[in-house]
């Protein structure tokens, strides 16, 4: 490998780098040759000049193979989905098991929270005993015998990606499409993929706020995917209101389980979540029209509580109550009307202030908090119908939360027109 330094400096002066160099310079990431303040630099110059989608290729294929990459024998494909995060998105909790119930196989590697975004792990751990970080042994059994898993990032697999991201989340170089295409790849190519499909939301409570942004990381990822062999669709979906009707960690799980159960649910979060599966059976070869069916039926809901069972959660999960906090609150318009704008990121931030999400790395989660029942745009709100429950450690923080709300939602006298959920489809 050339001196770090001068690959830095190729970058930094706008050059493509060399794919012998990319390879060269990952493989200094896991085995320590590299330093942080050398990562971070280069990490810097990407942020600014970009990679063309070669470069792109190139690193996402050198991040996944710095560790372990699963084999799997199985009588089916294996297939996953991905989401750039949204406030209230659970989604993989219903998907991954509707998917298996339909002959795919979803052996899921899911994030915790960002900023004012929840994570797939955090809501997992509201449930009693559930492991999220499994040895490769007991995740690859789970998935053949539960047709998903969904766990958190192992030390085996991508770990270039694992050292990398700890120093772009401390140097502001998460924003880089090219870093971010990477990232998400390499942990899914890690995982022995045969097809993945993408969720990158767009709106108030999205990562990329706007479609520009969002229509420039999808087009990334089914292009750098597609040149490392992955075949991936990607579906633009709107996040200008929470997905579902309860956003924090146990409510989350609890809506999801009511609508693994039939027991209703938000027909946004169904309509999201039944197009992902279409989209995933498809590329799976699989009868993208039998996902409805295996949700109804309930075949879904026994995926899911075989999944937890063998992740050392409860077997009743279907039936269980979670743990709820001991502050539940209505959340008040300003005014009688309908709800005609949300901002979206400051309703998960309410989320975070209330101990549902992290302010630093470190900082422990309480599952039991969230917001419930949360209002859409279109919706008549008052003195009958709040904006939300404020599920609450104390009735000041649920005082706090309310007035974050009464700020989050504008409110109008006549109901807006309201935006389709799938905005694009790439390619």
């Amino acid at each position: 490998m050339r001196l770090p330094q001068e690959i830095i400096r190729d970058k930094r002066d706008g050059y493509e780098l060399a794919a012998a160099d990319i390879a060269g310079f990952v493989a200094g990431l896991v085995d320590g040759r590299i330093g942080e303040g050398q990562a971070a630099a280069l990490a810097m110059a990407v942020f600014f000049r970009g990679m063309s989608m070669a470069e792109r290729v190139a690193l996402t294929r050198a991040m996944t193979n710095s560790g372990a990459v699963l084999r799997w024998d199985l009588p089916g494909p294996v297939l996953d989905k991905h989401s750039t995060g949204g406030v209230g998105d659970k989604v993989s909790l219903v998907l991954a098991p509707l998917v298996a119930a339909c002959g795919g196989f979803v052996p899921m590697i899911a994030g915790r929270g960002l900023g004012h975004t929840g994570g797939t792990l955090d809501k997992l751990d509201s449930i009693p005993g559930y492991r999220t970080a499994p040895d490769l042994a007991t995740f690859q059994r789970v998935v053949g015998e539960a047709g998903c898993a969904i766990i958190g990032q192992t030390a085996e697999l991508a770990p270039a990606d694992r050292r990398l991201y700890a120093i772009r989340d401390v140097t502001a170089t998460v924003e880089s499409v090219p870093l971010i295409t990477a990232s998400i790849l390499s942990k899914k190519l890690a995982a022995g993929l045969g097809g993945l499909v993408m969720d990158v939301k767009t709106g108030s409570g999205a990562f990329l706020p706007t479609l520009g942004e969002a229509r420039e990381l999808a087009r990334s990822i089914v292009e750098v995917a597609a040149g490392a062999g992955l075949p991936t669709v990607a579906l633009l979906t709107d996040m200008n209101e929470v997905l579902g009707r309860n956003a924090g960690n146990a409510l989350e799980v609890a809506e999801a389980i009511d609508l693994l159960a039939g027991r209703g649910g938000d027909e946004r979060l169904r309509e999201v979540t039944l197009a992902l599966a279409r989209e995933m059976l498809a590329l799976g070869g699989l009868d993208p029209s039998r996902a409805e069916k295996a949700l109804r039926s309930g075949a879904a809901a026994e995926r899911f509580e075989r999944m937890v069972a063998s992740l050392g959660g409860p077997k009743d999960i279907l039936a269980r109550k979670l743990e709820a906090a001991p502050v539940v609150r209505p959340a008040f318009p300003r005014r009688a009307g309908f709800v005609a704008r949300i901002d979206v990121r400051s309703v998960g931030l309410a989320v975070v202030e209330l101990g549902g999400g992290r302010t630093r790395a470190e900082d422990p989660i309480d599952h039991r908090v969230g917001l419930a029942e949360v209002a859409g745009i279109g919706e008549r709100v008052g003195p009958e119908r709040p904006l939300a429950l404020v599920h609450a450690r104390s009735e000041a923080e649920a005082a706090r939360a309310a007035a974050r709300l009464a700020e989050a939602f504008s409110i109008a006298d006549a109901p807006p027109s309201r935006a389709p959920l799938v905005l694009e489809r790439l390619p």
